[in-house]
């Protein structure tokens, strides 16, 4: 099911407009025929924080909001993430026991939302999901 470009609530396939805000929606043949990959293969995609970067300055997925909202939050997902484990690093002996569990636990979190953008789901995380949310439009 694609989403409204202008709330990004689910719209039912072939629905003329938003059944939450009324906007009109554009037909999903004009879409496909432009080319590219499906929004919920690139919103999977965008996991790949370099890839995350390409989908946000590449022509046909920087104007889809739900590929926007998951290049956003992989790319802040990634950020704390690193940061998390660099807080750990310095920590000694208990931080140093803590990385690889906080490894694991990044890697199952990362593949958990890599699962969902593929299931054309908008899964929001805690704090990033609001301020990719604020980002994607």
């Amino acid at each position: 099911m694609p989403y409204c470009a202008k709330c990004g609530t689910m719209v039912p396939d072939g629905a003329a407009a938003c059944p939450s805000c009324g906007q009109a929606q554009a037909s999903t043949a004009s879409t496909s025929s432009g080319g590219g990959l499906a929004p919920n293969i690139a919103g999977a995609l965008a996991y790949i924080w370099i890839i995350a970067i390409i989908w946000l300055v590449l022509e046909p997925y920087n104007k889809d909001r739900f590929v926007r909202f998951h290049a956003f939050q992989s790319l802040a997902l990634t950020v704390a993430w690193f940061g998390f484990y660099m807080v750990l690093a310095f920590i000694p002996i208990i931080g140093w026991v803590l990385i690889p569990f906080a490894m694991l636990g990044g890697l199952a979190l990362w593949i958990f939302c890599l699962y969902k953008a593929y299931n054309n789901e908008q899964f929001k995380l805690p704090v990033i999901g609001d301020w990719a949310m604020s980002q994607a439009g």
